[in-house]
């Protein structure tokens, strides 16, 4: 597989919205054998304006232009995800890495072409799942490994969120809400980060059967999904995501449970985890994460690259992600 010649991954990103303000690309700058070069938006002075808050040399409002550039050795696609799939591939054909934001795609069958085209370029790709490398859920995978709850029988994800007066509900103006741009609705959005962070402990998912339905009708995606999967290792889980509820109902949480005790933990917000076994109790374990929130993901990127080190989160364990939402929510295959 290619790696970065030169001693310093060149960035240039595409699609420098409101995740490459403090998530993402601003660690790009940060990281040794790493420079951000060059950025792109289709509003050009949106571009230029990125640029000169943040200190980046070249600015462009064509992709093209972008991957097709020299200094540009490696390529973050910071898009709503209806336009990964073309842009990973341009990428890929220009021999350049490829580092895309979640979800990988709209569509399974998306991201499996997204694997082969980097593949037969052979060029690596990396998928913006970073809780894959903070301290909180390494230190989640640690307690599992360690068997500080025995056996793993059962995990459950819960999470409910009261409708946002500020959140826009037009897919006009919040593509989020939109399934033809982001392949479906917040359960897309959210629960691939917590069901990706469950196939980086537990492997992947064998099954998956759910029920969507949209209730509220305020959007055309679903609003509120209820899932059963069970993973390869016998492991069983089961999920409720709904986006509609009451104040008084908002929850998200995820419980691991054990034969000795359970883990519990937030995916957002808060960083902490819980460990409550028979025998020793109750302890909690409280993490500072970093300001760039992507920043441990994609140095670990720079060092794959640059020879160093491997990244935790590739296409072909992102694609596994797509595959699990597309089941719970009922595509066909």
């Amino acid at each position: 597989m290619k790696k970065i010649k030169d001693s310093t991954v060149g960035w240039g990103v595409i699609g420098v919205g409101n995740v490459c303000e403090v998530k993402s690309a601003p660690a790009m700058q940060l990281i040794d054998g790493s420079a951000l070069v060059a950025v792109m938006r289709r509003d050009g002075p949106k571009a230029r304006d990125y640029a000169e808050r943040h200190g980046v040399p070249k600015w462009y409002q064509d992709a093209d232009e972008l991957i097709n550039d020299p200094d540009v050795n490696a390529v973050y696609i910071a898009t709503p995800p209806n336009a990964h799939a073309e842009l990973t591939k341009k990428a890929a054909m220009a021999g350049k890495p490829v580092y895309v934001e979640k979800p990988m795609a709209r569509t399974y069958q998306e991201c499996q072409e997204m694997v082969e085209s980097c593949k037969n370029a052979g060029v690596p790709l990396f998928v913006a799942y970073y809780r894959r490398a903070l301290p909180n859920f390494l230190k989640i995978k640690e307690l599992v490994e360690n068997g500080a709850i025995g056996e793993i029988r059962h995990v459950n994800i819960r999470m409910i969120q009261p409708l946002d007066p500020n959140r826009e509900v037009d897919p006009e103006v919040n593509w989020r809400v939109d399934p033809g741009i982001a392949g479906g609705g917040y359960f897309f959005d959210l629960a691939s980060h917590q069901l990706d962070f469950l196939d980086f402990l537990f492997g992947p998912i064998a099954r998956a059967k759910g029920i969507s339905r949209n209730q509220a009708g305020l959007y055309p995606a679903e609003d509120i999904v209820t899932a059963a999967f069970e993973f390869e290792n016998g492991v069983m889980g089961t999920g409720v995501w709904c986006f509609t509820g009451a104040a008084v109902s908002k929850e998200e949480s995820t419980v691991i449970i054990g034969s000795k005790g359970q883990i519990s933990y937030p995916s957002f917000g808060d960083a902490y985890v819980i460990l409550e076994t028979d025998e020793g109790g109750r302890q909690r374990f409280d993490f500072e994460l970093p300001k760039h929130i992507q920043h441990p993901l994609i140095e670990s990127i720079v060092k794959e690259l640059l020879g160093e080190g491997r990244c935790p989160s590739t296409g072909e364990t992102a694609q596994r992600t797509n595959l699990v939402m597309e089941q719970i929510v009922g595509a066909e295959y």
